[in-house]
């Protein structure tokens, strides 16, 4: 029988680099947040190949004092939790004192460091045995980490990497995502010598955002919109990039929790549910979004790399994440999207500076009905101007005769009065709205209009099919759900514990239209269903609702059905290409799209409209030049 047997601590920590070092990119991150956790202002990274040949972070810390540097590189060192309590209250980004022993085990590591109390450094070397002592270096203020031939004892490790051109990128990734979170920190990044990407201290908004546009690309900068959000004892911020910048892949997708990136289901599912009819399905949307909360209500000690968490409550979060989010959306209006003056303030990304933008704030106002979660739903429809009331009951109509259109405005007219004057003449108002006033019906499809600031252009189904989808959605969810009887009620077999959820969740599905019993430990019988889905598969429907409930707590599944029932009832009931519109149902139609919520994408997440300003046409045509 084999003898159980001590292993010795330097193949424990080798043990333990397995789980904390996986390569190169691994120790970028860990070393780099102990010198966030240090206080640092400043890091420079230098790699070799890719970091595996050599990774030298310095920073200008805090410092470790010269007695500590030895128990700095011994197992399960730290000075940032002391008890249980601090455990259960993480408020740093390392806390486990595992980095260093197990980066130092499968390398040849050097530590200098100095704090400020002191007039010079000192230095160790890291050695399998613990023999090394600290000697006296010359050094700032600060802390180096010298991290050479990694995997040099563990050579069936160092077969597992890459080129050093792909380790190099995931390092640089690293490093720029840790940036992303940290903007009162410089950094600086150098591979083989040459600077590859350097970023200073971001002061105020303005810097965070040329930081964000230079990490993300300008096209990530156009889109995003910035956000802080409030509500249930949770505050969100960041960057929430337009719908219509949708990826074929999750790749721009950046979470924190309290200045941590993680990955976590519960943050993903509560998103894709908010985009949800805004983009195309199999798409993914992009944004750099902060969730700032108790640290005892989050378990950040679930995860070797600490790459994902687990919410104490995770129901709480998954709801203020998505319904934040959808309200957010929701009240992006035309004007915003174009800078209007007139629009609330706030701020949104752009390569060339600050544009205004919706604020965030007017989501907890009380501007439209209370859903009674704490948060506002934004109104369908804003009050209009008297004098745009008949171009609503034109589009009521849509069909009425058509008037005269107006004369073409001259486009070289670079500011607005001569528009206003004849806006004011053609009884339209003094006031030019976002989408201005239609022009032409090019082709039966596109609504040409001018606005103050150049051409307008508008998928009149598109745009009408969301009008009319978001008064479906308006007056189905906001009424009472109307249930129907199966003339042959649904039995259906699921496991136990689905069973036991479904009952407990009994009295939210029958609010929710599905009235559910259950007939034995692993069968449910489906009594009723919303009347709207009588055709529909209603035993996968409950199926998929179950799954939800027991994966996320939550399911917004009948909800979405009942929408894409609306959806396909709106898109029959939308006005059709080469249907020919009057110039009152053309300005009807601007007028209710810059007043309904979502008005930017049709149900399927196409654009409905899109902006040339006279810079822009100028272009197309090579003026100025």
């Amino acid at each position: 029988m084999p003898t159980i047997h001590q292993l010795p601590d330097h193949l424990i920590n080798q043990i333990a680099a397995g789980e904390v070092v996986e390569r190169p990119a691994s120790i970028v991150k860990e070393l780099v947040e102990n010198a966030l956790d240090a206080g640092a202002t400043r890091i420079v990274l230098d790699l070799e190949q890719g970091g595996l040949d050599r990774i030298r972070i310095r920073d200008n810390g805090c410092g470790i004092d010269a007695d500590d540097l030895p128990r700095a590189l011994s197992r399960h060192a730290t000075s940032k939790i002391l008890s249980m309590d601090d455990l259960q209250s993480v408020a740093t980004l390392g806390f486990r004192g595992e980095a260093l022993p197990s980066i130092a085990s499968v390398s040849r590591l050097t530590l200098t460091s100095r704090t400020a109390e002191t007039d010079h450094g000192a230095r160790i070397d890291y050695k399998p045995d613990a023999s090394a002592e600290q000697e006296p270096a010359a050094h700032p203020v600060g802390t180096t980490v010298d991290v050479n031939s990694l995997f040099y004892n563990v050579p069936a490790r160092r077969k597992f990497m890459r080129t050093p051109k792909t380790e190099f990128t995931r390092c640089e990734s690293i490093v720029k995502t840790l940036a992303m979170a940290q903007p009162d920190c410089a950094f600086t990044l150098n591979h083989n010598g040459k600077t590859v990407f350097e970023c200073k201290a971001a002061a105020d908004m303005e810097a965070r955002n040329t930081r964000i546009t230079r990490i993300l690309g300008k096209g990530f900068g156009e889109a995003a919109r910035a956000v802080s959000l409030e509500g249930a004892g949770l505050t969100m911020s960041g960057w929430i990039a337009d719908p219509s910048f949708s990826r074929s892949q999750a790749d721009m997708q950046y979470f924190y929790v309290n200045q941590r990136m993680v990955r976590d289901k519960v943050i993903s599912h509560a998103v894709k549910q908010a985009y949800s009819d805004l983009i195309y399905h199999q798409r993914h949307p992009a944004f750099v979004l902060f969730l700032q909360m108790d640290p005892t209500m989050v378990d950040v000690n679930v995860h070797p790399g600490k790459q994902e968490v687990r919410f104490r409550e995770s129901q709480l979060v998954h709801g203020f994440v998505r319904r934040s989010i959808k309200d957010f959306l929701a009240a992006i209006t035309p004007a915003d999207s174009l800078g209007d003056s007139h629009s609330a303030t706030g701020m949104s990304l752009g390569h060339d500076g600050l544009q205004p933008q919706l604020s965030a704030a007017g989501l907890g106002q009380p501007s439209g009905a209370n859903t009674g979660n704490g948060y506002s739903q934004p109104p369908l429809q804003r009050p209009m101007p008297l004098q745009v009331q008949e171009q609503f009951n034109s589009m009521s109509r849509l069909g009425a005769p058509s008037t005269r259109a107006p004369e073409p405005i001259s486009p070289y007219a670079r500011n607005s009065d001569a528009l206003r004057e004849r806006v004011t003449s053609e009884g339209e108002g003094s006031e030019i709205p976002p989408l201005g006033f239609a022009r032409a019906h090019l082709h039966g499809v596109y609504i040409l209009a001018e606005n103050r600031d150049g051409l307008i252009i508008v998928d009149a189904h598109a745009a009408h099919e969301r009008i009319t989808y978001e008064r479906l959605k308006a007056l189905y969810h906001d009424g009472a759900l109307k249930r129907q009887a199966l003339l042959v009620p649904l039995t259906l077999d699921v496991s136990e514990p689905e069973a036991d959820r479904c009952e407990q969740e009994r009295d939210w599905l029958e609010s929710i239209g599905l009235v559910v019993d259950r007939m034995a430990p692993e069968q449910l019988c489906i009594r009723e269903v919303p009347s709207i889905l009588g055709q529909a598969d209603v035993s996968a429907l409950l199926r998929d609702v179950l799954s939800d409930l027991m994966n996320h707590d939550s399911s917004e599944r009948l909800r979405a059905a009942v929408d894409e029932v609306l959806s396909s009832m709106a898109c029959h009931g939308s006005v059709r290409a080469n249907r020919g519109l009057s110039t009152s149902e053309m300005n009807a139609l601007l007028r209710q799209i810059e007043s309904t919520p979502n008005s930017g994408q049709c149900n399927h997440g196409r654009p409905t409209w899109t902006a040339l300003d006279m810079q822009a046409l100028d272009k197309l045509f090579l003026r100025g030049r």
